[in-house]
């Protein structure tokens, strides 16, 4: 059964993001807010928890497209290829922010990613999200949370968040109710911007 636990965006608590970094470091699966919809996460570099997330959605680990979710740009260069000028400037003026962006991947990939020629990579405009990724020290590799409700494509409540997770996962972090509009999603591994998914982010900024 997982644990539900509080934490405020405006001031996350340093002593619940640590509980929550230690689950992610012994592989556990933890639900979180982002700046969009809620995301399923874990650590990047733990095979068992991709794995464990790869059977819950239903997918191969190998086919899975999953984001990278980073603290900032610091340190895309780990898993990205050297990008030109004009991307980075793209990449610095919508992030952080509800975007997704395809970049090119190298070859410092962790093992589970090593075939993948690009990346997803998100810098999302979330205090809790980002507490995260800098308290567990690299990326985490997050999904979106659907719903089967033809209505509702994204739950944002995280009770019934809970309700309905709270035998899949370690850990629900309750930090606010969600967004129900998932990320824009631009395509940049071939230089130009290509619009793949129309979401939260302004698309006119490109």
């Amino acid at each position: 059964m997982a644990e539900f636990i509080k934490i405020y965006e405006e001031n996350p608590n340093p002593k619940e993001i640590q509980r929550v970094v230690n689950v992610l470091r012994d592989g556990g699966l933890v639900i979180y807010p982002t700046d969009t919809v809620y995301g399923l996460g874990c650590d990047i570099t733990n095979t068992r928890a991709l794995e464990r997330i790869a059977r819950i959605k239903g997918v191969k680990l190998a086919k899975a497209h999953w984001s990278f979710i980073c603290a900032d740009l610091s340190n895309l260069s780990d898993y990205v290829r050297q990008i030109d000028t004009a991307t980075f400037k793209i990449l610095k003026r919508a992030l952080p922010g509800p975007y997704t962006f395809i970049l090119p991947g190298n070859n410092n990939l962790p093992k589970d990613f090593k075939k993948k020629k690009t990346v997803g990579i998100r810098v999302p405009d979330n205090a809790i999200a980002k507490a995260l990724v800098e308290g567990l020290g690299n990326p985490i590799v997050s999904t979106s949370i659907r719903d089967e409700d033809e209505l509702l494509e994204y739950t944002t409540d995280p009770e019934l968040i809970y309700e309905k997770w709270r035998n899949l996962v370690d850990i629900v972090i309750d930090g606010g109710y969600g967004g129900n509009v998932a990320s824009t999603i631009i395509d940049l591994s071939e230089g130009e911007p290509v619009v793949i998914r129309e979401g939260k982010g302004a698309v006119d900024i490109f």
